[in-house]
């Protein structure tokens, strides 16, 4: 995954707002990189950017090679469904379906047949569970669990499609700190295990001290 000097300026009112200016970074295969900053810096801007939720104003991201600004709007929701997992500060369960449906509902959802059938997404949700821990709690609504629980099924929620990179927006805001950093173990042996490419914001310290590289933002810029 490439970003070549993206900018990213909002509107607002009559006031242009930068967010990014001019960032490029390019991600290996199977990296566990923290994008690191105080609020405002532009984190979760670039995040959204990788994740194809949003277009640069200037610049390009590529995905695979591909330059995400020439795809339609169906290749991209492929793009997304395929290749990319996301993980919330704010768990974004759905509230009426238990832990083993929301794991299964990206696969169910998938435009492109396959492993989107009920039985396969079932057990696939299964497995997704198992490995974040919870399969126990398989059953359970979202407010019968702990945030950590929660935040566990997003993780498993977010590797179900085996995607090629997992964007994780404050994943441990809304956690206290032992169940923070349990979490950012988990994605840890997780990318070691699957080799999966994990990409975090966060201005937590020792958040930042598990990521194996650390890229600071500042005023929506990358330091050197």
């Amino acid at each position: 995954m490439r970003v070549e000097n993206a900018t990213k300026e909002y509107q607002l009112g009559r006031t242009t707002v930068p967010a990014l200016r001019g960032v490029s970074l390019a991600v290996e295969h199977g990296e566990f990189i923290a994008v690191a900053g105080p609020s405002g810096s532009g984190k979760s801007t670039l995040l959204n950017l990788i994740g194809c939720l949003d277009h640069p104003t200037a610049g390009r991201v590529l995905i695979g090679g591909e330059d995400v600004a020439t795809l339609g709007d169906d290749a991209l929701s492929d793009l997304r469904a395929e290749k990319i997992g996301f993980i919330f500060q704010t768990f974004n369960l759905i509230p009426v379906l238990s832990a083993l449906e929301n794991v299964e509902f990206p696969l169910l959802v998938r435009r492109s047949g396959g492993k989107g059938t009920k039985g396969g997404a079932r057990a696939r949700a299964g497995k997704a569970l198992e490995e974040v821990g919870l399969a126990e709690f398989a059953h359970h609504r979202p407010d019968e669990l702990s945030g950590g629980q929660r935040q566990r099924v997003a993780v498993a929620r977010a590797l179900v499609t085996d995607p090629m990179i997992v964007l994780a927006d404050e994943p441990t805001a809304n956690l206290d700190s032992a169940t923070g950093e349990a979490i950012v173990v988990l994605m840890e042996e997780i990318n070691q295990r699957e080799g999966t490419t994990f990409i975090f914001s966060t201005h937590d310290p020792r958040v930042m001290g598990r990521a194996h590289r650390v890229l600071r933002l500042a005023d929506g810029r990358l330091e050197a």
